[in-house]
């Protein structure tokens, strides 16, 4: 157990008609932002990616990757970098848990973004640390559920579970009021570091450090920024992710489909033209 008394997050079952996203507005923030330098420190986890399997990249951070980690450490201090625009809260609760169960210190530091299921994540954290320029979000439970009528009410009813749930973590850590924290949430709340540290969300701001800059990692690769950028951009046109990643498969060589592309086409890699043309349409003047 960490050194603070939190509560252990509720698992939900997953409805099998729900998709999980990340919100398209701090996708779109985050797809422009550099990533930080990985940690030398074996005794530090970084989480620079969506929450929950990426199927199609092969991406994002999940529960099993941070239980594999917490293995390795064993049961000294870990260190948990932060940069992550959210995404399944599932994971985000899974993940939660698994650092309120480590036996020793969490520090958690925001390296950037930590918003959605990430800012569950940082909740878990004995001592948070948040540098200049970054953030920390909290909204309701996000997702789409796909069905009819009576699914979609069904859905309705679950989500109100969800968010209980989340608001419970919220008030645990922060000592906030209630009805305060529901109302975060209400409003899709962006937070700095003082305002954080003020509602109770980070503890201290660390002002010798600032938001990942590109000097410290360098920047991410063409392909990459395409990537991030375009699907940033369908996100906000309200493609669902699932669709999303269909569309970025055919317009991306990636191992799920290079066997439908011609030898030529796998050989050129991405149409990093092509993807910017399609984000130029998407993008509004």
């Amino acid at each position: 157990m960490s050194l603070r008394k939190l509560p252990e997050a509720k698992a939900f079952q997953k409805p099998s008609n729900f998709q999980w996203d990340a919100p398209s507005d701090v996708l779109a923030k985050w797809a422009e932002s550099p990533q930080a330098a990985e940690a030398d420190d074996p005794n530090t986890i970084s989480v620079y990616d969506v929450i929950g399997e990426d199927f199609w990249t092969g991406g994002g951070f999940t529960a099993k990757r941070m239980g594999a980690a917490l293995r390795a450490i064993g049961k000294n201090d870990v260190t948990v970098k932060i940069n992550s625009p959210g995404g399944d809260m599932f994971e985000g609760i899974a993940i939660y848990n698994l650092l309120r169960d480590h036996p020793a210190k969490v520090t958690i530091e925001v390296m950037g973004w930590a918003a959605s299921a990430a800012s569950i994540i940082a909740m878990a954290g004995d001592e948070i640390k948040m540098g200049l320029g970054t953030f920390m979000m909290v909204h309701n439970a996000w997702g789409v559920v796909v069905g009819n009528r009576h699914d979609m009410r069904d859905g309705a009813a679950v989500f109100d579970g969800f968010d209980s749930a989340i608001a419970d973590i919220y008030e645990a850590r922060t000592g906030m009021d209630r009805n305060a924290i529901v109302k975060l949430m209400d409003t899709e709340t962006f937070m700095g570091p003082s305002e954080a540290v003020e509602n109770g969300f980070a503890d201290t701001v660390d002002s010798n450090r600032t938001e990942a800059s590109a000097s410290a990692a360098g920047p991410p690769g063409r392909a990459v920024m395409a990537r991030r950028r375009t699907e940033a951009a369908l996100a906000k046109a309200g493609v669902s992710r699932n669709d999303r990643s269909e569309i970025l498969s055919e317009l991306i060589a990636t191992p799920r489909d290079a066997s439908r592309q011609p030898e030529a086409a796998r050989d050129a890699g991405p149409d990093l033209a092509a993807v910017q043309r399609l984000i130029d349409c998407m993008t509004p003047a």
